[in-house]
């Protein structure tokens, strides 16, 4: 893929237009801004967003911001970072202050709601094209450890009602001995 460049203000309408038309939160926005960069825009590989988000993850706060930053800060740098910080929360920030004003109407408001409960159908698909990518890219470097460790938490998270974060702590756990385990002789000379 041929390096190319963004201006901080094509970054900037380009997180702004995400942030203000994506509905559902950090997982549903996370494949919109994975298909801009990657497929539309052609600034970053596929292999690259991927590790992008998996670092955004990592980090506390707002996935959709975190990935708005790292994003912004590989394409441009410190300016990059901060033009795509602003850019995704400006929209939240104005949206949130309007319905503020009016929030006694809205609560109530028939189309409103209607809107609303039309929207979680289109939220569980963009979610579940966001797992389907992170678990597409698990699966083509550790098949096998991939789809156990998915059954084994779906299991225990699904049927023994364990809360999540012991459930995030425990893959980790087992994706880094795997890890370590099957590259453990990459580094003997």
């Amino acid at each position: 893929m041929k390096e190319k460049n963004i201006s901080l203000f094509k970054l900037f309408i380009t997180f702004f237009k995400i942030s203000a038309l994506t509905f559902g939160g950090g997982y549903t926005i996370i494949p919109v801004i994975n298909n801009v960069f990657v497929n539309d825009l052609n600034l970053i590989k596929e292999d690259e967003m991927l590790d992008i988000i998996a670092l955004a993850q990592s980090g506390p706060g707002a996935i959709t911001i975190s990935t708005s930053i790292l994003t912004g800060y590989r394409l441009r740098g410190a300016k990059g970072a901060i033009t795509s910080l602003i850019a995704s929360s400006l929209p939240c920030l104005l949206i949130l202050s309007l319905v503020s004003l009016f929030y006694q109407e809205f609560k109530t408001n028939f189309y409103i709601k209607s809107a609303l409960d039309g929207i979680s159908g289109v939220i569980c698909a963009m979610l579940f094209i966001s797992v389907f990518n992170m678990a597409k890219s698990s699966y083509k470097n550790y098949p096998i450890f991939s789809v156990v460790v998915m059954i084994l938490i779906f299991f225990l998270g699904y049927t023994l009602s364990i809360h999540t974060a012991p459930l995030i702590l425990l893959s980790a756990l087992l994706g880094f001995n795997v890890f370590f385990i099957l590259n453990r002789g990459d580094n003997i000379d």
